[in-house]
């Protein structure tokens, strides 16, 4: 009795996979690849942080040693006052900025004043040059203030403090501008009815509801503060009162003398606070970025 010819669904597999790899595979091999390129530098620091040789060249080989000697090192040093310096400049910053450019978003998006264009078009324009192009103007505005308001002037983290909120409108109201537009005019009206006032509503109502882009705003705000460093290192000038980005430069400043180990081992905790305060503040992101350009 013949037997049917067995079929065969090699083919058919080969055919199935040609198409995955086309159509969903290709992603895989990119976002590996991605992966691995994101997280070799970060490897990499970590490996020159526990090489206790102090330099670079020796950490080719990751983690041929590892010791802990230069996070111990970092004792003897003023590392964490400026740990302490930084995050209490980042951190003022960050309200001040969240409370200022709230403040005018609320003021642009839900009053109809003159000059309310003017005003728009002038922070954008505005935001187009950075802070740091006037680092010489700050310089000599600072030199001059230290006579008269010695607590404003140079050398000062308050001085430093007041620069940073001085630039803090801009592009963070246009970010805000667009989220507190999202929100219904008819809350406001509501509230009116029951008797609030415009303080009640802004306070009770208002920011509660727009809380996404607050975050948003304080976490841009306090991430370019902790890294910045020509304004901070024009403007403080003892190393007491010297920020993260300023100290650890300075280790590396001097190439007879630069200790590389110490400042990798330095370079991995500073990077905890803003690691810490992403993940806290990672559910507001998205939506704080995406949402404020629904409606104009």
């Amino acid at each position: 009795m013949a037997t049917a010819p067995t079929v065969t669904a090699a083919p058919a597999n080969r055919v199935s996979r040609r198409r995955w790899f086309s159509e969903v595979g290709w992603r895989h091999v990119v976002g590996v690849v991605a992966v691995v390129y994101a997280a070799f530098p970060i490897v990499y620091v970590i490996s020159a942080s526990l090489n206790p040789g102090g330099t670079l060249t020796g950490s080719n080989s990751l983690f041929s040693e590892v010791s802990g000697a230069n996070y111990t090192e970092l004792n003897g040093t003023y590392f964490w006052t400026w740990v302490r310096n930084t995050l209490f400049i980042g951190t003022v910053t960050a309200v001040g900025t969240v409370l200022m450019g709230a403040a005018a978003a609320y003021a642009f998006s839900r009053f109809r004043f003159t000059g309310r264009r003017v005003g728009l078009m002038a922070l954008l324009v505005i935001q187009m040059f950075p802070q740091i192009l006037a680092f010489v103007a700050i310089f000599l505005l600072l030199l001059g203030l230290r006579n008269v308001v010695p607590v404003l002037g140079l050398n000062s983290q308050i001085g430093l403090i007041c620069v940073y909120l001085g630039g803090a409108l801009g592009v963070n109201t246009f970010l805000m501008y667009g989220f507190f537009n999202t929100v219904p005019r008819e809350l406001d009206e509501a509230a009116k009815i029951d008797g609030a006032s415009h303080a009640q509503i802004y306070w009770t109502i208002i920011l509660r509801l727009v809380a996404p882009i607050l975050a948003v705003v304080g976490l841009l705000s306090f991430i370019s503060t902790f890294s910045d460093f020509v304004i901070a290192r024009v403007i403080l000038q003892s190393e007491q009162n010297w920020t993260l980005a300023v100290g650890l430069y300075g280790w590396v400043s001097s190439l007879l003398e630069a200790n590389w180990g110490l400042f990798a081992a330095g370079a991995v905790i500073s990077a905890l606070p803003v690691l810490v305060l992403f993940l806290f503040l990672q559910r507001y992101i998205v939506g704080g970025l995406t949402s404020g350009a629904v409606k104009g």
